[in-house]
């Protein structure tokens, strides 16, 4: 699995220094497919395909493929308009999980993209303190305001620097078990 996350890791690099990421949809489903299948194409073979298999981490089932379309389609109807909107709509896409490995990274570069159109800020990713960011995205399904706080305490409107956006995607592997060696 390390390979596969230098090598998905270096795609994103890519994907920021290449300009690519400026040619995505931003906010939609397609969008987040296009993330996806750009950081892990050729290593894994659903990359940008939405699962068709039940999936679950630890105790929690994430929606189930019976209903993923459906419920994919609603959350792209969700308003952007506000940093509280923009969060309960990203934390409806990690309640619905649309791929079988890879949803964290791609999402918040996902999430990234939305609060850049809409607000003219991201998230300075490098300040979010693991524990407490996978702790309260545990607990968004019932009450997302603790994910809120802590996303909306390090907010930017630094959005063209280079340096941020790339720290902010090493902390995001990061967050899945991965430190570059």
């Amino acid at each position: 699995m390390k390979e596969i996350d230098q090598k998905s890791l270096e795609n994103a690099y890519r994907l920021f220094d290449s300009g690519d990421i400026h040619h995505f949809e931003v906010g939609t489903i397609k969008g987040l497919q296009q993330i996806h299948h750009y950081l892990f194409d050729g290593l894994f073979d659903f990359a940008g395909k939405i699962r068709e298999y039940n999936i679950s981490k630890g105790y929690f089932r994430f929606a189930n493929v019976i209903y993923l379309k459906e419920v994919l389609a609603k959350i792209e109807q969700m308003p952007e308009n506000t940093f509280e909107q923009i969060i309960e709509k990203y934390v409806e896409m990690n309640i619905a999980h649309p791929f079988m490995e890879g949803n964290g990274r791609s999402t918040r570069i996902w999430l990234d993209l939305i609060l850049r159109k809409n607000l003219a800020k991201v998230i300075d990713w490098q300040n979010v303190d693991k524990t407490l960011y996978l702790q309260a995205m545990e607990r968004s399904p019932v009450n997302d305001l603790e994910i809120r706080f802590l996303l909306q305490n390090n907010l930017t409107t630094d959005i063209d620097n280079r340096e941020l956006i790339f720290k902010g995607i090493e902390q995001s592997y990061y967050y899945e078990g991965y430190q570059k060696s």
